[in-house]
């Protein structure tokens, strides 16, 4: 499923903390960019011959406290990761000027603007898609309380902007404290006025743990949505080849790259969506590999990765030399 591309410039930097930068974006014709709401991101497509094809997911901020971003803008932010090499490529290469191709934005975690209380939870850099919400809820008068953990005070973005805007309403848990440790989930869910509904950002284990946390409480499960960050680099990915057994065509497949943005790059006629393992549309069936798959979606069943004939090439990798798809 091909997107459709915007073209965009560089137009403003900002540093946030040590290992995240701001970026805003606008439109190189000046002209408006597509309208989105609280909650969507948009795919950042970059690279170049050493890296190959990057494509990476970005939450969408709105603005700052107090104003929104002009409609010819759009503001993200990106935490460096070392080993992920999408982050670490933005960070050394993006400057002022840099041009670049997005995506119109794309929203698989939506605000309900009718929920009588929201909970928000934010980990880490998961506080962009928190902070479009939180600025929403704020704006509109509505009832709303964010709690937003991280390691330390200093790693946490927009922590003065959150204050100002949700003054009381915030809670701020710094985990890496001595006397604070892990956000008590249970107690923080069980403190919500009834009926209150869960938004969680943040990485994999948050998003469980509230999620365990909901099910303990008795919380009917469309009560708690949530958004994971992707998946991560591990630090250990290999290039590899890929074959399309059906169309004959062979692709390299790089450190950095994913079999799906190798495939895209060269107009291969694949299936996709949400890049992040989990819709179930680009699974492939796996003819052949000269080593283990390494399954990183959140798709399949334990039976289906057991049984090794299914990829999931948005995420999945393997960790061999040559894959070999029915394709």
């Amino acid at each position: 499923m091909a997107a459709r591309h915007l073209a965009v410039t560089v137009a403003g930097l900002r540093q946030l903390t040590p290992r995240i930068r701001e970026y805003r974006l606008e439109s190189i014709d000046g002209k408006a960019l597509p309208a989105y709401a609280p909650g969507a991101h948009i795919e950042v497509h970059t690279g170049d011959a050493a890296a190959g094809p990057i494509v990476r997911h970005y939450s969408l901020l709105g603005g700052d406290a107090a104003h929104d971003d002009p409609r010819h803008s759009y503001r993200v932010a990106v935490q460096r990761e070392d080993r992920a090499a999408g982050s670490a490529y933005i960070h050394q290469h993006f400057d002022l000027g840099t041009r670049l191709r997005v995506s119109a934005p794309i929203n698989n975690f939506p605000l309900d603007r009718c929920d009588t209380h929201s909970l928000l939870i934010a980990g880490g850099i998961g506080i962009t898609p928190i902070f479009s919400m939180a600025r929403s809820l704020a704006r509109r008068r509505r009832d709303f309380t964010l709690a937003y953990a991280g390691r330390s005070a200093e790693a946490m973005a927009y922590r003065a902007e959150l204050e100002s805007l949700c003054g009381p309403r915030l809670r701020l848990h710094v985990s890496g404290a001595r006397d604070e440790g892990q956000l008590d989930l249970v107690e923080l869910l069980a403190a919500q006025p009834d009926g209150s509904t869960a938004y969680v950002c943040g990485p994999a284990p948050m998003v469980a743990a509230t999620q365990d946390a909901a099910r303990q409480l008795g919380w009917a499960p469309e009560r708690v949505r949530s958004e994971l960050f992707g998946v991560g680099a591990r630090g250990d990915e290999v290039a590899f080849e890929v074959e399309l057994r059906r169309s004959g065509r062979v692709f390299r497949v790089g450190k950095g790259t994913s079999i799906l943005d190798a495939l895209t790059a060269a107009r291969a006629d694949v299936l996709w969506d949400c890049r992040r393992g989990e819709c179930g549309l680009c699974p492939q069936r796996v003819i052949e590999v000269d080593g283990v798959i390494d399954h990183r979606d959140r798709y399949l069943s334990d039976e289906e990765r057991a049984a090794g004939d299914t990829l999931c090439i948005c995420v999945s990798r393997i960790r061999g030399q040559r894959l070999v798809l029915d394709a």
